[in-house]
């Protein structure tokens, strides 16, 4: 295990490179001048000399290759740069916000996974049923619906039944944890939902698939009790599909919540990313671009980990 962990850590090292060499040349191809952007954009009247100077500090006028070699070079020290915009370092940045994407996003997973692992489980054994039918049209329901829609609806309930809004106003969940869940619940739930209705179709048509295989029959023959074979047996198996389905839809959730972040008014990651591009920030987009590039190798990595615990059958040698 701890081998092939390593090789898969090592592989990881020319597909981030890869990321690197692709997002740089792909943000200098987009037309755009962050220094235009920062000291025009207002209207302001900047003579052209403050403009290359300003450039001259930034790097942008050394010639492509030589800021692809800083580039690289600072990756290898693990050093992301400062971002061009405000000048605090990438890691900063992102920091800052990334309290509240990742507990948005976990919590949106938790709620999911308590959500549609019970429903998707019920629908399969109950399949053909009354009860299947709506499970179908939760699930339908939840993919039809975008995430800021309900949101929206959400903060409409929250007038309309106790004429409050969510805080506006971030509390670390270390200072104040009810203060925290009050605000971040909402979008949670919102997201959450979608969540739920992808996560409960893979497990019903994957807990069908395993119900139908022999080791099933098998052991409804042998007199073993029905809830048993469903919870010991078919959906450990059945969850395979569906780690891969979590996993991905909590890395995607990291960089995912831009319209939903807008909707309760929250400064996480999504709109920092947004924000990084419409700025023309160079270092701050890459820096970003490589981080999540990252978080989805370590969660792929994870997934793989989790696919041995949960079927004995899978071992990495």
């Amino acid at each position: 295990m701890f081998r092939y962990v390593m090789n898969r850590l090592l592989l990881a090292i020319p597909t981030l490179i890869g990321v690197a060499v692709i997002t740089f040349f792909i943000l200098r191809i987009v037309p755009g001048d962050i220094v235009e952007a920062k000291l025009r954009g207002d209207g302001a009247q900047v003579t052209v000399d403050v403009i290359e100077r300003e450039r001259a500090r930034l790097g942008l006028d050394k010639p492509r290759s030589e800021q692809f070699v800083d580039w690289m070079t600072g990756l290898a020290r693990l050093d992301l740069g400062n971002s061009m915009w405000t000048g605090r370092p990438v890691i900063e940045e992102v920091a800052a916000r990334f309290e509240i994407t990742f507990q948005i996003a976990l919590m949106a997973t938790l709620i999911g996974c308590l959500i549609a692992i019970p429903l998707g489980t019920i629908a399969a054994l109950y399949r053909g049923t009354i009860i299947d039918t709506a499970v179908k049209i939760f699930a339908v329901a939840g993919l039809a619906v975008p995430s800021f829609w309900l949101g929206m609806l959400i903060i409409l309930a929250m007038l309309w039944s106790i004429g409050t809004l969510p805080p506006l106003t971030f509390t670390p969940i270390w200072k104040d944890p009810g203060a925290n869940l009050w605000q971040l619940i909402w979008p949670a739930l919102a997201v959450g939902y979608r969540f739920a209705a992808v996560l409960t179709r893979i497990v019903r048509s994957s807990l069908l698939e395993v119900l139908g295989e022999d080791y099933i029959r098998t052991a409804r023959a042998k007199g073993v009790i029905e809830s048993v074979i469903v919870r010991r047996h078919a959906l450990r198996n059945a969850l395979l599909p569906a780690v891969t389905v979590i996993g991905l839809e909590f890395a995607f959730l990291l960089g995912g919540l831009v319209v939903t972040e807008q909707v309760f008014s929250l400064n996480g990651l999504g709109k920092l990313f947004i924000q990084s591009v419409t700025r023309h920030d160079y270092t701050l987009i890459q820096g970003m671009v490589m981080l999540f590039a990252t978080f989805y190798i370590v969660t792929n990595l994870v997934i793989d980990l989790v696919y041995a615990a949960l079927d004995p059958r899978v071992r990495y040698s």
